[in-house]
Order: structure tokens, then C-alpha cells, then sequence
């Protein structure tokens, strides 16, 4: 079997339920093809004695077809058993198959993209949370898992539930793409050896989105294989964006308005700000289509220093869709060598620096182990001021730390070191007072940039840089 890359704090969370002394029922969700199927068979590949996957758009009768193929597998039995007429007696039949078993030792039953399996007037949730509630609660010996990519109705009904499952999940784990450090462990595991600079260039592109990075091939660099994944007729990832979405939330198309509109708006909006750039309702179903984004990993809201969760900051923070909407959704050119030309324009430079930024501050807990801070308690925030006459100031990522420092994050992107010049040095400098003025701190102002290869060293950046990071640094493990 494949080897499981990373998924240190996930592994560690599926092992406690293999040693817990009670029944367990635990909950993985994500967006799909982030390798949550992968993570359960790796696991608990010794103690998995049942598993039914839901199928997309099927009805109860196909469902419950496949659910008598699954047990025919489960009996390691050439011949399929009497398909149940509902799933009362499928969940019946599992009881019955699971008892013997649960007596010897402990077993996982797991369901598969289980909101699939829920069809239309199926019957299939209620018959589950009365499996559940009336006997696999307790069996000490049974963990149940089940996964499901549809974050609409995982959070809904699943993790949000106020029903027959209300409180009932034991343990729940939102799966994420890979980190940097996750990624070039996977890529070095498939036999492709890139240097960081590259890596990091992939992840710009698709994000540590396992299936997508499993498409990449030896003896290609991240320009031909972005080429090839994204601008040729056959890529996976030039047709994935609607895909990704519709199978993900009902009525994506407002997921997708509020995707494209941050997409479009790169120093972020605030909920209110998403509401009248999207013709959204303020209310409710608002705040869920916000959760499912975020819930999802597409979306991330910066809490702003000084201020309440009110008014956080939202950003696009998956690389796939920042990607696909800038470069490839209304683009005219395609085929070999398309991304080449496209990575020489002016519109390259500008989008790195954006994406960068977003890396680096998914990867906020490398940059404060590279600071030496990691053990200091610090809050993680976001800063802006948007006068109606004068010069705005943003700054992107503050680390207000308790020994009395507050760390200015500046990312920047370059294939070399990075030199400060006289127009950046005042800019920094302007950025700097402005935050001091505005927020009233009597903390010292740290200066780090974080960079690929560095901050040359001139007359522009001693003295006013007080700290560095590099693209080393954001590879580390955590």
C-alpha cells in the first residue's frame, strides 16, 4: 500500500480511538480529493472489516445494491446476498455480521462519502442514527467512521446535527491539503526530486492537494507540469474548478460568487463587504455558506489587531481556485507551452506575490519557530487603515507577542534575494509609523521579512530589518 505521507496530528487522533476502552463514531470531512479515503484505509487497514462508499446522484435501490455487493466483500464470499429492501434491515444485516467479530477484538465499520448515501426520501439517516444510537453506542470494540467531501451536509447534519446524532460524534477531523513540508515529503516519496524553489511554484498552482500532486511526473519542472496539467486539452485541472464546487455544496453558485469576488479583491473583504459584492442576504444562510467555505479550506477570516471576529478580514486562501481564476478560466491560449509564455508576464509577477503571501501565512507556526518564539504566546492578526484622504496602510500578517515585541511580516516573492530599495524602504518606513500612530502600541516594532532567498544586504535594509525567514524555513516540519 501507498505510503501515508504527514497527517501527524490526524494519525494520532484516528490511534487514540483504536485504543479507547468505549465505542467510538468519528467524522472526517474535507474538500474532495484531499486524501481523507487514504487516511482511514492507512490507518485502520487492519481492523477495517466493512466498507460502503456512497455514490453521486444514485437512489436507494442502487445505493442498497452496492451496500449487498460490500457485504458480499466483507464475507469474502463469491456469491452477493439478498439486497435489502431498505436500510433498516441493512443496517439489520451489518449488526449481524459485525457481532461475532466484535467479540474477538476491535473492528471499524466505515461509510464512505456518506452524504451520497443519503438520497432523496431514502430512509438512510434515521435507519443510521437508530444503528447507532440502539447498538453500536455500545460495542466498546467498534469504531464507526465515515467521511464525506459534501460540506454542506457533513456540517450540517452530521457535525451540526439536532437529531438522533446531536452530540453523539466522539471525534471529528477536518482534513486539510498538504503543507509544504507534507508536500515535498509526498513528491520525493513518488520518485520526484524538485528543488524548493519549484515546489513552492506547484504549490502556487494546486495547492498540497494530494490527488493533484499525484499527477505529477519524473523528469519534469513545475513550468512543463503546470503546463501540462492546467492549459492542455486532457489536464486534470483545467476543467476542475466547477467540478470541485458542485460536488462539494448544494447551490454552489453562490459558493462560487463569493470565491470569484475575493479572488478579485486580493487585500480581502469583511463579511459585510462579501454580502454587497455577492447580492447575498445578511442573515443566516450567510453565515452558513461562509462556514461550509471556510470549513472547506477554501476561504480563511483574519481576525484584524485590536478588533473582534465581527470583522474579519476574509481572503481566498486555496491556491487551485486563486490559480484558476487568474490564469486559466477565460483564458484564449492553450496547449504545450502555454504556461511558459504566460509566466513571463507582468501578471505573473503580481499574482506570486499574492500567493506567496497566502502560503506564508498558512505557514504562520514555521515562521515563528524560525523567530525562535514558538514557545512565546503570541496572537496572529491581520492590520489596515483606509483613510478617506491620504495614504492607506495594510499589513498582512502581525504576530503580537507577550514578550512585549510585535512582529511586522512583510512576504516577498523573487527567483533571488530579494533587495530592499529607497521607494520600498520609505514605504516600509511610512507603514511602520502609521501602524504605531493608529493601534497606540508601546511594544517594539520588529521588522521580519519573509522571502525565498533572503534580503540582500544594502544601506536600504540595515537598520530596518530586524528579522528574516526564507522559503527554507517554511519547509520545516511542525
Amino acid at each position: 500500500m501507498e505510503l501515508l505521507i504527514g497527517r501527524i496530528v490526524e494519525k494520532k487522533i484516528l490511534s487514540e480511538a483504536l485504543t479507547s476502552s468505549s465505542s467510538e463514531l468519528l467524522a472526517v470531512f474535507g474538500r474532495r480529493r484531499v486524501g481523507k479515503t487514504f487516511l482511514i484505509r492507512s490507518v485502520f487497514q487492519k481492523q477495517l472489516i466493512f466498507e460502503l462508499s456512497g455514490v453521486h446522484d444514485a437512489n436507494a435501490a442502487e445505493q442498497l445494491l452496492n451496500f449487498s455487493k460490500a457485504m458480499a466483500d466483507a464475507l469474502d464470499s463469491p456469491l452477493t446476498p439478498a439486497t435489502p429492501k431498505n436500510w433498516t434491515e441493512a443496517f439489520w444485516q451489518l449488526r449481524e455480521f459485525a457481532t461475532p467479530i466484535l467479540k474477538k477484538r476491535k473492528a471499524v465499520i466505515f461509510f464512505d462519502e456518506f452524504p451520497w448515501l443519503s438520497s432523496h426520501k431514502s430512509g438512510f439517516l434515521s435507519a443510521f442514527e437508530y444503528f447507532w444510537n440502539q447498538w453500536a453506542s455500545q460495542q466498546p470494540n467498534l469504531i464507526v467512521a465515515i467521511c464525506g467531501s459534501a460540506a454542506t451536509w457533513m456540517i450540517k447534519k452530521v457535525v451540526n446535527n439536532k437529531g438522533g446524532l446531536h452530540n453523539r460524534l466522539t471525534r471529528k477531523i477536518r482534513l486539510l491539503p498538504f503543507t509544504l513540508y507534507e508536500t515535498e515529503q509526498y513528491l520525493k516519496s513518488n520518485n520526484i526530486h524538485l528543488d524548493r524553489y519549484q515546489v513552492l511554484n506547484i504549490f502556487m498552482a494546486m495547492g498540497g492537494v494530494p490527488h493533484y500532486l499525484k499527477e505529477l511526473k519524473r523528469g519534469e519542472s513545475a513550468t512543463q507540469a503546470i503546463d501540462r496539467l492546467c492549459f492542455t486539452k486532457d489536464g486534470l485541472l483545467s476543467t476542475e474548478f466547477a467540478n470541485l464546487y458542485r460536488s462539494l455544496f448544494e447551490n454552489a453558485g453562490r459558493h462560487i460568487s463569493v470565491v470569484k469576488a475575493l479572488a478579485d479583491k486580493t487585500s480581502g473583504l469583511t463579511r459585510n463587504e462579501i454580502i454587497a459584492a455577492c447580492n447575498l442576504q445578511s442573515g443566516g444562510t450567510t453565515s452558513l455558506l461562509l462556514e461550509e467555505l471556510v470549513e472547506s479550506g477554501f476561504i480563511t477570516p483574519h481576525l484584524p489587531f485590536q478588533k473582534n471576529a465581527n470583522q474579519s478580514i476574509y481572503k481566498l486562501s486555496d491556491e487551485y481556485s486563486l490559480f484558476y481564476l487568474k490564469f486559466i478560466e477565460h483564458t484564449r491560449a492553450t496547449g504545450a507551452g502555454t504556461w511558459l509564455k504566460k509566466s513571463s508576464m507582468s501578471s505573473w509577477k503580481s499574482w506570486t506575490g499574492y500567493a506567496f503571501e497566502g502560503i506564508c501565512m498558512k505557514h504562520t507556526g514555521n515562521i515563528k519557530q524560525a523567530l525562535g518564539i514558538s514557545g512565546v504566546f503570541t496572537e496572529t492578526s491581520a492590520w489596515r487603515h483606509a483613510p478617506k484622504d491620504g495614504n492607506g496602510a495594510q499589513i498582512d500578517l502581525l504576530l503580537d507577542r507577550q514578550d512585549n515585541v510585535i512582529s511586522v511580516c512583510e512576504m516577498k516573492f523573487s527567483n533571488t534575494g530579494f533587495a530592499i530599495d529607497k521607494a520600498y524602504a520609505a514605504e516600509l518606513q511610512y507603514k511602520l509609523e502609521i501602524f504605531r500612530q493608529q493601534s497606540k502600541t508601546k511594544k517594539a516594532l520588529f521588522l521580519t521579512m519573509v522571502t525565498t532567498y533572503g534580503v540582500k544586504d544594502n544601506m536600504y535594509s540595515i537598520g530596518l530589518v530586524q528579522n528574516e525567514v526564507t522559503m527554507d524555513d517554511l519547509f520545516l516540519p511542525q
